[in-house]
């Protein structure tokens, strides 16, 4: 078994947590597997898996090594089918980044289209706020939210949402109305827990106002804030794609809908030093769809 053969082999094993399942989606036997990944072991002179009476773990060189290799496996399959018959169409693995709300509302429930355009494509989508490491966790795409900080990446900008003061009615009631930016003063806030000093300024016609939220509560990630909003525990200043099923339900309202804030910036951004895989291009394509349609709410 050549080089490249192992190493497929060894991601097939991690992928699917075992030697004989790798067998099975191999078609070989379970002694080649494991013959496989003994001699990578040998020939990198480090352990790559642990194995134990609940099945099979990369150790931490073991896992470097994976998120290496199975973009170079997955980029070998796409190119060797697209050398075959330009029909076959995309194969293999793709691994997506989405910020956790994002891709609950927004993207998860519109990906049966495109499981459904690309059959042999396997999507693996990993639901997080924090700001993936693209490279180092082996992501071939990712979203991005609001401005970047990282110049090194490859990015594109797919449109801009629209931002609001919201709130629950029940909350308002209890409140003294909002009539100007300025009245947020009067109001408990529920905001980010990194942008608990952030200041927000406010256009009509021509005229500018900023202002500071009154923080009652931070939270760390969105779905913090869309449960607390909707407790009415206070108003927040979100993209209104975050709140989009509450918004055309009523739980939520917008506020100060005559003043219009800026716009948050919707990224599709992939790692640096590399060409994007046909996949990637794929998924961004996908994505600009969703986008488009988020423009239209």
């Amino acid at each position: 078994m050549d080089r490249l053969q192992a190493m497929t082999t060894f991601v097939r094993v991690v992928e699917s947590g075992s030697f004989s399942a790798a067998a099975r989606l191999m078609h070989i036997g379970q002694p080649a597997v494991s013959k496989a990944v003994a001699q990578l072991e040998r020939q990198l002179g480090v352990q790559l898996l642990l194995r134990s009476a609940h099945g099979l773990t990369p150790t931490d060189a073991g896992q470097r090594y994976f998120e290496r290799v199975a973009r170079i496996v997955s980029d070998t399959e796409e190119a060797d089918a697209a050398a075959r018959d330009s029909t076959v169409g995309l194969q293999g693995r793709l691994r997506v980044a989405v910020p956790t709300t994002f891709g609950r509302i927004q993207v998860v429930p519109r990906l049966g289209q495109f499981l459904k355009d690309h059959p042999r494509l396997d999507v693996d989508v990993e639901l997080d706020d924090r700001r993936v490491d693209l490279v180092a966790e082996g992501i071939d795409v990712a979203i991005r939210l609001g401005p970047l900080h990282d110049s090194t990446m490859i990015a594109r900008r797919l449109g801009r949402g629209r931002r609001s003061v919201i709130a629950t009615p029940r909350y308002l009631k209890t409140f003294p109305s909002l009539e100007t930016p300025e009245d947020l003063r009067l109001h408990q806030a529920v905001t980010y827990t990194r942008d608990s000093a952030a200041k927000y300024t406010f256009r009509q016609s021509g005229d500018e106002v900023t202002v500071s939220l009154k923080p009652r509560l931070h939270l760390s990630a969105a779905e913090g804030i869309r449960a607390a909003v909707c407790a009415d525990l206070g108003l927040t200043i979100a993209a209104d794609w975050m709140f989009e099923p509450e918004l055309k339900n009523g739980t939520v309202v917008r506020c100060l809908t005559l003043w219009a804030l800026p716009p948050i910036d919707l990224w599709i951004v992939y790692p640096s030093g590399r060409l994007t895989s046909a996949k990637a291009r794929a998924f961004s394509g996908f994505i600009a769809t969703v986008v488009a349609q988020l423009e239209t709410v």
